[in-house]
């Protein structure tokens, strides 16, 4: 993702500025140069980058800074909350409530990606317990209906559209009408876009609108036009009450980061952002958060809530008790890997945690592991339960590979490095053996335990490397909160 290369050139810029033996205002100087070259590579706005360089000049007065200060954190505070301010909007937008019928309006140009971006929408509403559904009222683009017909049935959506009828405002009624008495929570009207911002678009919009009375105006947008972001989201803005932005294709080109600071500047909140064709590329766009996966610091929040979606609260102590005994039989690591597929994007999971950053797992080698971890599983989907619950690896013989190899239609050599992968893990697994299991409220159970030198010895040294070292790993596990957040993680906790 592009995005990541901005990041990975914002975070070695301060990685540099934190090696300097001594930080003065030569060193700053280089620092907020490598940014402001980063940022206008990515089209952000020359005013913007400016006001930015001249303010954390402002807030770090080298020569008024006493000695005992430590310059390097304050200088990455200032370049952490500028960069916050640069995408902030300043003003949270409508957020649909569940059980309360919501209708949602999406407009924007042609070519946008509104049409995927509603299903990936609804899709992502659908996982949190919302019972969406949508309405094509796109009748200007030939294929708009089958398009929307398509997604929404690969993701079990019900929707609304017509082949026959040519008035967009008629179709988006009785799509409205029929859905609130189906009791969906939450209506996705999909809307006509045009080549450019012409007045038959405007007008159209402006129709369907009044129609549909919807609760909150989405405005799809491509981020390759960069900068030229702040005259189509205020153009449209002009037009209907936009309440929120999309920005789309953020995974294409360089100029994301000059997009979503365009859209910032119109005073529009940016929701959601596309990062991907597929269903599950769509990320909440939350700015500290994002600033702070960008900057390689990670966001453990979103990484904490990840892990509750995929592994279910019932399971979660089971999943500590086999962690404490140190038993990882094959069936296990099918199960985990059940559970980073279902995760999402591998990048996407990997930019959360503290001291990685996106850029580490460029996009074809993200889809290569996910295919290797596919295959691996269906090379597990070819044995016994014998096998699978045996954490004995001698018991894995040639004519038992044979016969997986037969089975899943791979070669005998990818079914001995799917036997070499578990025994990594096992090894790894072992070392967490004799974990003591905290029971409800034992809140400093899993401190004392979970400490820097167990973690250490658990972590692949490359791994260790990437945080930090072993300082890296302490500030880590302050950040996750020594154990309250690692106690949700396992089941424990109040």
């Amino acid at each position: 993702m592009v995005l990541a290369q901005l990041g990975g050139s914002i975070s070695r810029a301060i990685q540099q500025m934190s090696n300097a033996t001594i930080i003065d205002e030569k060193v700053l100087n280089e620092c907020l140069n490598e940014i402001t070259r980063a940022l206008l590579q990515s089209d952000v706005q020359f005013k913007l980058v400016r006001d930015m360089q001249t303010n954390i000049k402002k807030i770090v007065n080298l020569d008024d800074l006493a000695a005992g200060h430590n310059k390097r954190k304050i200088i990455q505070q200032a370049i952490f909350n500028e960069l916050c301010k640069m995408l902030d909007p300043g003003k949270p937008s409508f957020t649909p409530k569940k059980g309360k019928t919501s209708v949602v309006m999406f407009v924007g140009l042609q070519g946008s990606g509104k049409t995927t971006t509603c299903t990936k929408y609804a899709y992502y509403h659908q996982k949190k317990g919302w019972k969406p559904a949508l309405v094509c009222a796109d009748t200007f683009r030939a294929g708009a209906f089958d398009q929307l017909k398509q997604n929404a049935t690969k993701a079990k959506i019900p929707f609304y559209g017509s082949y026959m009828e040519s008035d967009p405002v008629k179709i988006a009624v009785e799509g409205v009408e029929r859905f609130k008495k189906e009791n969906c929570d939450l209506i996705i009207v999909d809307t006509s876009g045009r080549h450019k911002q012409e007045a038959a678009l405007f007008e159209e919009m402006r129709q369907v609108s009044e129609a549909t009375k919807p609760d909150l105006v989405i405005f799809v947008m491509d981020s390759s036009i960069g900068q030229a972001a702040f005259d189509q989201a205020q153009a449209f803005k002009q037009s209907v009450a936009v309440g929120a932005v999309i920005v789309t294709k953020m995974d294409g080109h360089a100029k994301g980061g000059g997009a979503l600071s365009a859209v910032a500047a119109t005073k529009s909140p940016v929701i959601f952002i596309g990062t991907g064709e597929h269903m599950d590329e769509f990320e909440v766009f939350d700015v500290k958060p994002f600033v702070s996966r960008l900057l390689g610091m990670g966001d453990w929040s979103g990484f904490m809530d990840k892990i509750h979606e995929v592994v279910p609260m019932d399971q979660q102590p089971e999943l500590l008790q086999k962690l404490s005994e140190g038993n990882f039989t094959l069936r296990i690591m099918y199960e985990q890997f059940q559970n980073i597929l279902k995760m999402g994007p591998i990048g996407q999971v990997f930019s959360m945690l503290p001291g990685f950053s996106a850029e580490l797992m460029p996009k074809g080698r993200e889809k290569e592991s996910q295919a290797k971890i596919k295959r691996y599983m269906t090379m597990m989907d070819s044995m016994t339960n014998e096998e699978l619950d045996s954490s004995n690896p001698k018991l894995m013989n040639e004519s038992r590979m044979m016969r997986i190899a037969r089975g899943s239609g791979r070669h005998i050599r990818e079914v001995m490095e799917m036997l070499e992968e578990y025994k990594r893990l096992a090894k790894i697994w072992s070392k967490m053996k004799g974990l003591k299991i905290p029971k409800k409220g034992e809140m400093s159970a899993l401190s004392r335990n979970m400490n820097a030198q167990h973690m250490s010895k658990v972590l692949p040294p490359q791994m260790l490397k990437q945080i930090g070292g072993m300082g890296g790993l302490q500030n880590l596990m302050k950040q996750m909160g020594s154990a309250k957040d690692m106690m949700g993680m396992f089941g424990g906790g109040e």
